[in-house]
């Protein structure tokens, strides 16, 4: 079964955009109450069996079972009737919203998330229509949709054949509406084995990416280039009153300011994806987590850069376009020399050439680390290429694990002499 997700820009009528509003107000409604019913049963359960609290208590009986997703379901249908505005709003869109908070509660515990948040005006900011029932969806550039009926959208590209519309989701974002559209196919789609052309990529703050074959990208200052302007706009926001229409005006022109970064960020992260598998058969990268480096002294300029979202566009575009994708071993990349594996120590983050003391080989530093990204990746890919290399991997370097850290990752494969590359 293979999903997609296209989006488009949504152009809707003013009936509709006061729909989608109220819409988006009640969903905010239901969340918060939810939210709260869970939060005080579970301060419920927290007091002391001999003893109250002081300054509150939460008074609940003690057969009061936990308010999931089914209980709060069942809440909600029986609410109905005490509070006629809920059934102004699609049933199965207030359904998705309590699901969301469902699983959210989940990612608690499976994914170590944050505790669930309310959520003011600006933070509601999608809805769902998980059916879209069985007649004609979808009419040149029109849509219908439960309750807002036909609506106009930019149709910047066609619907694939043999995709079926399984659901669509409504989104509020400070240059408009859009509309979501998750295409489902019954089909079986094959991973990419691998073959081709290998390239290793470093990711770095210097140059955004160098690749093994000596390309090197510089890192574009997306929010620095605007920072100017979004620090003016900050800094008057802060004498607005809360709640008054000069603050909400304000915030709607901070948040343009906001997606033109994350819109330019995400248009030039696609560009490079294609560009490096432009020329590439397989393509391989660090195994990084990079949330440590978003909370290190450079954090900024981390995130700013955009190194996590730019792998998953790399990855989604590698399986689209046919290309192989694998993540390596990211330790001791930049301290070995890729031609005769030689260990040349620990360098400064002034030093920006490789120069090995054994052999002689220069070349900029990051890409010496491509290569040994390369390296590896090939030699965990175990494959015979019609290369000059020797490249089924048994003498490229820094394939070993003889710089493992510990002796528990030593003990998972065995240390490879690895011979000089003529």
């Amino acid at each position: 079964m293979l999903t997609l997700t296209y989006e488009f820009k949504a152009i809707p009528t003013s009936e509709q955009i006061q729909m989608i509003e109220h819409t988006l107000t009640v969903c905010r409604n239901v969340w918060n109450f939810a939210l709260r019913e869970r939060k005080d049963w579970i301060n419920s359960r927290k007091c002391q069996i001999n003893a109250c609290s002081v300054s509150c208590e939460y008074i609940i009986p003690a057969d009061a079972p936990y308010p999931n997703y089914y209980e709060q379901a069942n809440s909600l249908t029986r609410a109905k009737a005490e509070f006629p505005e809920l059934k102004t709003v699609n049933a199965q869109v207030l359904q998705q919203v309590l699901r969301k908070l469902e699983t959210a509660f989940l990612d608690m515990r499976r994914k170590g998330m944050g505790f669930p948040r309310f959520k003011n005006r600006y933070r509601m900011r999608s809805f769902v229509y998980p059916q879209l029932g069985k007649g004609q969806i979808l009419k040149g550039n029109q849509i219908k949709l439960p309750q807002l009926g036909w609506m106009e959208y930019v149709k910047s590209r066609e619907i694939p054949d043999s995709f079926v519309i399984k659901q669509a989701r409504i989104v509020r974002k400070a240059s408009g509406y859009f509309v979501q559209l998750s295409l489902e196919c019954d089909v079986s789609v094959p991973d990419v084995i691998p073959h081709g052309h290998p390239v290793g990529i470093d990711l770095g703050l210097d140059k955004f990416v160098a690749t093994s074959d000596g390309l090197v990208v510089d890192r574009p200052r997306f929010l620095s280039s605007l920072q100017r302007k979004l620090k003016l706009l900050q800094r008057r926001l802060q004498a607005k009153n809360k709640g008054s229409n000069n603050r909400h005006k304000l915030n709607r022109k901070i948040a343009r300011l906001h997606q033109r970064v994350s819109d330019a960020r995400h248009d030039w992260h696609f560009k490079l994806a294609h560009k490096l598998c432009d020329s590439a058969g397989m393509i391989f990268v660090e195994d990084i987590d990079f949330r440590v480096w978003a909370k290190g002294m450079f954090s900024k300029h981390t995130l700013d850069a955009g190194f996590g979202q730019f792998i998953s566009i790399l990855k989604f575009v590698c399986w689209k376009r046919g290309v192989y994708f694998g993540k390596v071993d990211k330790d001791y990349t930049s301290q070995v020399c890729p031609q005769c594996d030689t260990h040349t120590g620990k360098k400064e983050l002034s030093v920006r050439i490789h120069e090995c003391p054994e052999c002689g080989y220069t070349v900029h530093r990051d890409v010496a680390a491509a290569q040994i990204v390369r390296n590896r990746g090939i030699s965990g890919v175990g494959r015979i290429l019609d290369t000059e290399e020797n490249a089924c991997g048994d003498g490229l370097a820094g394939t070993g694990n003889g710089l493992a850290k510990s002796r528990r990752g030593k003990k998972k494969g065995g240390e490879a002499r690895l011979k000089p590359a003529s």
